[in-house]
């Protein structure tokens, strides 16, 4: 982590517009959006030096983004799924997030890593996440690495055991 704290990440998905407006603002079209009752999978082109293409399942219950980034095969990661930990606000046409630093990337039948907890702690200590909100976020990283590790280290499968049966393109 560099020295510079950043405020928790903000970013909007407006599936009238079929839009995804990233934290620095860049608004990006989005090819698809899929809204269940538990949760919003979106997919769009991406801009990006690393990856072409990203899918995600917003799942509000759980406090979890779940992604799969399509990286280009010279920036291929050895991951299968990316989640995101923070609060994901359903509010109908638009839907809001916010990230709260931590990250977990699952290989999928070996190993889940909990990352940025460094990230975490300093934002607290500098007050852009109060002591309830860096609890939440500690609490539903155990709750997600303890039911995905359950689950065979596969995050589709927990998600499947909890009724989100999750799809990707």
């Amino acid at each position: 982590m560099d020295n510079a704290v950043h405020p928790p990440k903000v970013e909007s998905f407006n599936l009238d517009d079929r839009t995804n407006t990233d934290p620095k603002g860049y608004v990006r079209p989005v090819d698809h959006y899929r809204v269940e009752s538990w949760g919003l999978y979106m997919a769009r082109p991406a801009d990006h030096p690393r990856f072409h293409y990203l899918e995600s399942w917003l799942l509000p219950t759980l406090g979890l983004r779940a992604s799969i980034f399509h990286y280009h095969p010279f920036h291929d990661r050895d991951q299968d799924r990316y989640v995101d930990v923070g609060e994901f606000t359903d509010a109908g046409r638009l839907w809001r997030s916010q990230d709260h630093y931590l990250d977990l990337v699952v290989r999928t039948g070996r190993d889940t890593e909990l990352l940025d907890v460094d990230e975490l702690v300093a934002a607290h200590a500098a007050g852009l996440l109060d002591s309830a909100t860096t609890e939440r976020a500690i609490s539903r990283a155990a709750v997600a690495v303890d039911g995905i590790a359950a689950h065979g280290h596969d995050l589709d499968a927990w998600l499947a055991s909890l009724g989100m049966a999750v799809d990707w393109r």
